[in-house]
């Protein structure tokens, strides 16, 4: 862990997460954990608790130990709030512009189209794990982002609320093609494997002697059927061999 460095920081996106005077280990770890897995790389840290290389933090942190952990930054609040646009992450029970020390507040999903306007460098800031950030933290912050959850018990757990949040935001820091998650536009079959595939519905029905004046309607009904599959090329063709062997097994008895 290193010490504050003197110098602003650029201004950059994805937005640094920040993680306030934390009671235990375990949890600065899974917000490491979530950072990784969702392609954050700045953690900073406001008065943490000892992160022992043998210890919960590093346990709980997956391979984020080997580098977001470790090269998190210790600086103060004072330095926070003076260096970065902070988004405080908290919940709000039941509180509007009237009870409230910051109002309004944003969800994960307005900041993620809003934030890639900010011309500053961001942090998102999120509190203790008993009471969150206090109402004078809250003043000094710059906006609210609180999670959408039920009225009869808004408060998540500090590394529930981080993972949640940073899922929200992944794409300020992942492109699609980051993720493990296939590319539905390169693995779905093309057209002309789709119109060999109809054709051989289209010879089927002849074969089984399906109603002439039925045939049109059924097939329009097998277009907007395999449309909404979006079938893959393997899935295409494999259908359409088991179509083939339909088609042609009349001739064959």
């Amino acid at each position: 862990m290193t010490d504050s460095p003197s110098s602003t920081p650029t201004c950059r996106t994805p937005p640094a997460v920040a993680v306030v005077d934390a009671q235990f280990p375990g949890n600065v770890g899974t917000i490491a954990r979530a950072m990784k897995n969702f392609g954050f790389e700045e953690l900073l840290l406001v008065d943490p608790p000892e992160l022992d290389p043998d210890g919960e933090a590093y346990g709980f942190a997956g391979h984020a130990r080997d580098d977001i952990l470790p090269n998190a930054t210790e600086l103060s609040f004072d330095d926070l709030v003076s260096r970065y646009h902070t988004i405080g992450c908290t919940a709000v029970p039941n509180e509007d512009d009237r009870s409230h020390i910051r109002f309004p507040f944003a969800t994960p999903s307005e900041l993620r189209r809003r934030l890639p306007t900010v011309e500053a460098p961001t942090a998102l800031v999120f509190g203790r794990e008993r009471v969150g950030l206090t109402n004078e933290e809250l003043a000094r912050i710059d906006e609210i982002c609180s999670i959408p959850a039920n009225e009869e018990y808004p408060v998540l757990n500090l590394g529930q609320a981080a993972t949640i949040t940073l899922y929200e935001l992944r794409s300020l820091a992942l492109a699609d093609e980051q993720t493990q998650l296939p590319d539905v536009e390169r693995v779905r079959a093309d057209e002309q494997t789709l119109e060999r595939l109809y054709d051989q519905w289209g010879a089927l029905l002849a074969e089984l002697n399906h109603p002439t004046e039925k045939r049109p309607k059924t097939m329009r009904m097998l277009r907007r059927v395999h449309g909404r599959a979006d079938l893959t090329e393997r899935e295409a063709n494999t259908l359409l061999g088991l179509l083939r062997r339909a088609t042609e097994r009349p001739a064959e008895t």
